[in-house]
């Protein structure tokens, strides 16, 4: 059983990344995605800036370029995607699709680093599959093609988190998870700087959305990733991946209590059927013989737990931030 503190760490930090998709909701309609997204980054990045300055972990100038392709993959892209589709998707419904990110990581990691694939993960893959599927036929929109394009939005999102969770953790070995973060962030702010000034809102966001982008950079992207890497060094890699399954569950939640979103029956069902889809591709696969433990650590530069681990597991996706540990927020 975790420490008390360590499960209120856990759901401080899926309650925050859940509610991401509320503020998203909230802000996305007056701002625009890029603009949202361009402001969610940029703050997230300089208060993280912040911390890790204090902590003496500011990320290397001599990694900008693999810094720009990590905040494309992790944050940029997969954010305005996000951002986007909840033009037209609920809150909940977005939650729910970008769960699917560790099927992505399973299947990537399978192509990109010849990682053996089981029967029971394919099995997992085609759960989440067909809860994808119970979600856009029995959901609470109406199914047609603006929907089924919001749907692909927010898939290719989950695709890109994938992408992004496995080219940290094979292209920043040794560099703290914090420090990757920042770096990732900033990273983003430069590359939607240019769009986000050619596409600004058409006028000043009110109080309320001030308040949502406020909560969506500060809370949900900062606070969030300080509290997940706390949550990594109390539990460890495969406790954190506990937050995966939490994560969707508060994004409903929050949509439900503060935007009035329904959540039917089939949406209810295809979420059942994603989360049991990702239990069985994160599951740990039952130790051989011939296996050793892993004693490295849970922060340690080579260990399972960060952006710098040697190999992916398919587990916690920052959903929200992009890197996540083991496979990445």
């Amino acid at each position: 059983m975790p420490r008390r503190s360590s499960l209120l760490t856990l759901i401080a930090v899926a309650a925050l990344w859940g509610a991401s998709f509320l503020f998203i909701r909230i802000g996305v309609r007056d701002l625009g995605p890029v603009a949202l997204i361009e402001a969610r980054v940029a703050l997230a990045g300089l208060a993280l800036l912040a911390i890790v300055t204090v902590l003496r972990r500011r990320p290397s100038w001599r990694d900008r370029w693999r810094y720009l392709m990590l905040g494309l993959l992790s944050a940029a892209a997969p954010f305005t995607l996000i951002a986007a589709a909840e033009l037209h998707l609920t809150a909940s419904l977005a939650a729910i699709l970008n769960a699917t990110t560790p099927m992505f990581s399973l299947l990537l990691s399978a192509w990109w680093l010849r990682e053996p694939l089981t029967v029971r993960k394919l099995a997992g893959v085609m759960v989440g599959v067909l809860g994808v599927a119970v979600l856009v036929g029995l959901g609470p929109i109406d199914p047609g093609p603006v929907l089924w394009a919001s749907v692909a939005a927010s898939l290719v999102a989950a695709l890109l988190y994938a992408a992004g969770g496995i080219y940290a953790a094979t292209r920043f070995s040794g560099v703290a998870p914090i420090s990757v973060a920042t770096g990732q962030q900033l990273a983003a702010a430069v590359l939607l700087l240019p769009l986000a000034a050619a596409l600004p809102p058409a006028e000043l966001p009110g109080p309320s959305v001030t308040a949502a982008v406020l909560a969506l950079a500060l809370a949900c992207t900062a606070l969030g990733f300080v509290l997940f890497y706390r949550l990594v060094a109390q539990l460890g890699s495969t406790g954190a991946l506990t937050v995966t399954y939490l994560v969707p569950v508060f994004g409903s939640a929050w949509g439900a209590l503060f935007l009035g979103e329904r959540l039917s029956i089939g949406a209810g069902l295809g979420l059942l059927l994603v989360l049991g889809g990702v239990a069985l591709v994160t599951r740990p696969s039952a130790p051989t013989p011939a296996s050793a433990p892993d004693p490295a650590p849970a922060l340690a530069p080579d260990a399972r737990s960060g952006p710098g681990a040697s190999r992916v597991d398919h587990g916690v996706s920052c959903g929200v931030a992009g890197v996540s540990s083991p496979e990445t927020p």
